[in-house]
């Protein structure tokens, strides 16, 4: 079963297209984590948060890759990790385009 994550964390930048500089190794490597299909990069720089949402094939590889990322995001200092699992229903989704 499909499963979606949220991320999203408290961030003071950077955003847009320095964002894309500073983070492009951090995306290829993301790009290659196993069972990831894909990955969309948020942020708000009016309330300081960044973060991501990601959609596994699978809810192991997605369990596995809750537990590196939050601990790679403390590693970079940052705290107050908000980090939300969902199932995916395949069957509506695919109704919306979603898969």
């Amino acid at each position: 079963m499909a499963t979606l994550l949220v991320f999203e964390f408290p961030s003071d930048g950077p955003y847009g297209e320095e964002a894309v500089e500073a983070y492009r190794e951090l995306a290829e490597h993301i790009s290659g984590e196993h069972g990831l299909v894909w990955k969309v990069w948020t942020e708000n720089p009016a309330t300081a948060v960044a973060g991501g949402v990601y959609l596994f094939d699978n809810a192991d590889d997605a369990a596995r890759y809750t537990a590196f990322h939050s601990e790679r995001l403390a590693g970079f200092g940052i705290t107050g990790i908000d980090a939300r699992s969902y199932d995916v229903n395949e069957g509506l989704s695919a109704m919306t385009r979603g898969l």
